[in-house]
């Protein structure tokens, strides 16, 4: 008899070969440059259980240009693996042609000159397009939402999470669960929380004091969905207190908790769960040590590492699920559940090209009252840019290199500090440069620029620390940003060295002197996660410096040489 693990293993090779994931049928498609949205949306139903993912929105409503990442270094044994593949062997991993809408939606490749043909991605309205589709051919989908919603724009941070809030509940999701959202600070989460109309999950949610359970937040919730008994479980960022302010949210802890999610599935399965969903915000490579770890899962729906995969990831008997970040994709997966077992799995992974997908009119409308109030504030032009700027990438990006540049002029600093955030659209050679899209790429409720002394020696301590953030060869010591972007210094980095002897050969750029670790230098940054922190608004401090250049030229940036990837 062939055993279960077989049969998924068969099912997965049949859908490759046949194109049955839906990637390769868009991928053909887009390479003839011939897409509409019936193509897009076109999938052979399945099964009898159809779950929708969305994920690391980042509170844009509205489409955006979003470039994928140039370099994401994979370590251990992630190295070389997916999703730490990127630009033309990422494109031959998935036979996508150069130039096509696909190479476009899913690697770096000639973006800004791809992007002028094939335009704009993402949108809440053509989310919604999508999601409605599904439920139209599925109508008990269950549609999950990976968190780090109510976070990333001039709106979200107005409107304390409010104007995303209201788009979320007219999608109707089913259940989310949590991260940037926590920086709310626990007084306002609590009180959307309190109000939601879907479940807020998270079985790694406890309360610090008493170190259970948080009971705002339950561990799972139960779906009946095609006949089938879902159980889908939460999994909150792990590492909230140390990526983020924990003087925001005292009174929750977090953790990557594996006990705790073994003992929650086994309640799960001992309760007459068919099927069992964990919606994450873990990042993809904790993902994959968890899924080795805990049994009992059939889907990880992954989150927090922006990772866009065309075709789920196994893991022994668990699959995971990558949908992106910014609106940019949606995940169909639909599943053959059959006397209590997953028996075969289809994915989808739907670009949202918003020229493509004729927008939902009254999620449109839903939005653009949440931006009327803000409307002259978020258009006003503050300059132009003649360079890409785009975040993305384990060690700079041409935004961060701008911030980076306004906090060493507008702080009078010799050193500047960005930190290695994943969110932030990308904004395109010749265009304006909005209020809005400053906040797109600065927003958070802490975001002081401090200005501070710092020696050599400790700034070499802050790299150290969070290159073993990045690059510690165990995922769960991996917290899945990006390495702090450095500006007025250059340095050399050899991942496979351990702790303390990963930075070396750090250089002040301006004078090229090496830093000495003994003197005293003038460090400038933001996003501080210490009370208390003094200093401009970021995004004041970036509006101030864009106004004084006008038009923004940035040179290359390889003031860092790494080693080892």
């Amino acid at each position: 008899m062939i055993s279960r693990r077989d049969f998924l293993q068969v099912s997965m090779a049949a859908s490759a070969l046949y194109g049955t994931s839906g990637f390769g049928n868009w991928a053909r498609l887009a390479a003839q440059q011939a897409l509409t949205q019936d193509d897009l949306l076109k999938f052979d139903t399945f099964g009898n259980v159809s779950l929708i993912h969305i994920t690391d929105i980042h509170a844009q409503l509205k489409p955006i240009y979003f470039r994928e990442p140039e370099i994401n270094i994979g370590v251990g044994a992630a190295k070389g693996q997916m999703p730490h593949v990127t630009g033309a062997a990422f494109r031959r991993a998935y036979g996508i042609e150069d130039g096509s809408p696909s190479a476009y939606a899913l690697t770096y490749n000639d973006f800004a000159a791809l992007a002028q043909t094939y335009g704009r991605v993402g949108g809440m309205d053509r989310v919604a397009t999508v999601v409605n589709a599904i439920r139209a051919e599925r109508p008990d989908a269950l549609l999950l939402d990976g968190g780090d919603t109510w976070h990333g724009s001039y709106t979200c941070y107005h409107t304390e999470g409010q104007d995303v809030v209201n788009v979320m509940n007219a999608l109707k999701p089913d259940a989310m669960t949590f991260h940037w959202e926590f920086t709310l600070g626990s007084d306002r989460v609590n009180e959307i929380v309190d109000g939601l109309p879907f479940a807020a999950l998270g079985q790694n949610i406890f309360d610090a004091e008493w170190d259970e359970p948080a009971e705002l937040f339950k561990p799972y919730k139960f779906f009946e969905r095609g006949g089938v008994k879902v159980a889908v479980i939460g999994q909150a960022f792990p590492y909230m207190p140390i990526a983020n302010p924990g003087w925001m949210f005292p009174e929750y802890s977090f953790g990557i908790r594996d006990e705790n999610m073994q003992a929650m599935v086994d309640e799960v399965r001992a309760a007459g769960a068919e099927l069992v969903v964990v919606l994450s915000h873990n990042g993809f490579d904790v993902d994959k040590k968890m899924a080795s770890k805990v049994k009992g899962i059939d889907v990880i729906l992954s989150g927090h590492t922006h990772d866009a995969l065309p075709e789920p990831v196994q893991v022994e008997q668990t699959f995971i699920i990558a949908s992106g970040s910014n609106s940019k994709f949606v995940s169909r997966v639909d599943l053959d559940v059959r006397d209590g077992k997953m028996m075969g799995i289809r994915h989808k992974l739907i670009p949202i090209f918003a020229d493509v997908i004729t927008p939902d009119a009254t999620i449109t409308q839903l939005i653009d009252e949440q931006r009327a109030p803000f409307k002259t504030e978020l258009e006003e032009v503050i300059g132009t840019t003649d360079t890409l700027l785009y975040r993305r990438g384990n060690f700079n990006g041409s935004w961060d290199d701008l911030i980076c540049d306004a906090l060493i002029n507008e702080r009078e600093a010799d050193i500047a500090m960005s930190p290695g955030v994943r969110w932030g659209p990308s904004i395109l050679p010749g265009q304006e440069i909005t209020r809005e899209d400053i906040w797109n790429v600065t927003s958070m409720t802490y975001g002081k620029a401090y200005r501070t002394e710092m020696t050599g020696e400790f700034i070499h301590t802050i790299l150290e620390d969070v290159a073993d953030n990045l690059f510690n060869p165990d995922p769960y010591y991996q917290q899945g940003g990006d390495m702090v972007r450095i500006g007025g210094m250059g340095y050399r980095i050899d991942i496979t060295k351990p702790q303390g002897d990963r930075i070396t050969e750090m250089t002040l750029l301006k004078t090229g002197e090496t830093i000495d670790p003994a003197k005293t230098y003038v460090v400038a940054g933001w996003a501080s996660v210490n009370e208390g922190t003094e200093g401009p608004q970021i995004w004041d401090v970036v509006e101030s410096h864009i106004k004084k250049q006008g038009t923004i030229r940035l040179d290359p940036n390889n003031s860092v040489a790494v080693v080892g990837a």
